[in-house]
């Protein structure tokens, strides 16, 4: 194995272990590359993205495309954890943009009604629920 593909394999690692250290939080490849921006080895732009899609096919990441204004963010999924027949959904704060992971039970009764009622199928890697969060509504009430 040459020196190249030593470097990138560590890169790998290094880039494996910080989203390790992040369960349940999404995050977005300018945040993994701001992470390693000024470490004494910092990773590119190119290599995050690159590792970042590499990890979704692999399918330790799941990649959440909220709507064409956002970037796209990640979510660590640990194998050992994960349960394939849950599905997430995410609620964008109209205010400040943050994005909210919701991994509710009360949605899967949701899908149902859905289905059996308008005889349609809510893809959740898709469906956001715009409002806004509980720091921007706080806020509001003391404006």
């Amino acid at each position: 194995m040459g020196c190249r593909a030593q470097y990138k394999t560590r890169q790998r690692e290094r880039m494996l272990t910080y989203i390790k250290s992040m369960p349940g939080q999404h995050f977005t490849a300018a945040d993994v590359r701001r992470h390693f921006q000024d470490t004494e080895s910092p990773i590119g732009t190119t290599t995050v993205y690159r590792q970042l899609e590499k990890l979704v096919e692999e399918g330790l990441l799941k990649k959440y495309v909220i709507d064409e204004c956002s970037s796209a963010c990640f979510e660590y999924v640990d194998p050992a954890q994960y349960c394939h027949s849950s599905p997430c959904y995410h609620c964008k704060c109209e205010k400040c943009g943050k994005l909210i992971h919701m991994d509710c039970h009360e949605m899967a009764d949701l899908q149902v009604h859905f289905m059996d009622h308008h005889h349609f199928k809510i893809n959740p890697l898709r469906t956001v629920f715009y409002g806004l969060c509980e720091e921007c509504l706080n806020s509001e009430i003391k404006e």
